[in-house]
């Protein structure tokens, strides 16, 4: 079985968020920063009074690399895949998975939107092409 993350009180939102099928970034409620769940405070002003917004899912792929060599047994039928930075619309960037082609299509500028990925109790997001 793939790993799944750990749902803690800072990403459990997030978490619902992408059960629901919505992909969600947080949002400084000071100084309207976008960003990362990951983060307990503002990484622009230092606030912490955060909110969450969903994101429009679409962005573009900034750096990509294809896996060929499975880090854990569990991901040895889905290689070679692809690793991405992906910047969303929003401005954020987030690490995801380039899913639904062939590995060598996926470049720099390619535009993709999100989908997600069941894996037991929790969802994932990936990416998609946006043809």
């Amino acid at each position: 079985m793939k790993p799944v993350p750990q749902i803690t009180d800072m990403n459990r939102l997030y978490f619902e968020g992408c059960a629901q099928g919505e992909l969600r970034v947080r949002r400084c409620l000071r100084c309207d920063a976008r960003f990362r769940f990951a983060h307990e405070w503002c990484p622009n002003c230092w606030s912490a009074e955060l909110g969450y917004e969903v994101a429009s899912g679409r962005g573009k792929v900034t750096n990509v690399s294809v896996v060929h060599q499975a880090p854990y047994p569990a991901f040895q039928d889905v290689a070679p895949y692809v690793l991405a930075l992906i910047q969303l619309e929003e401005g954020v960037r987030m690490m995801s998975n380039v899913i639904g082609c062939d590995p060598t299509e996926v470049v720099i500028g390619m535009p993709v939107k999100v989908t997600f990925e069941q894996r037991g109790d929790v969802s994932l997001p990936m990416f998609v092409p946006d043809r």
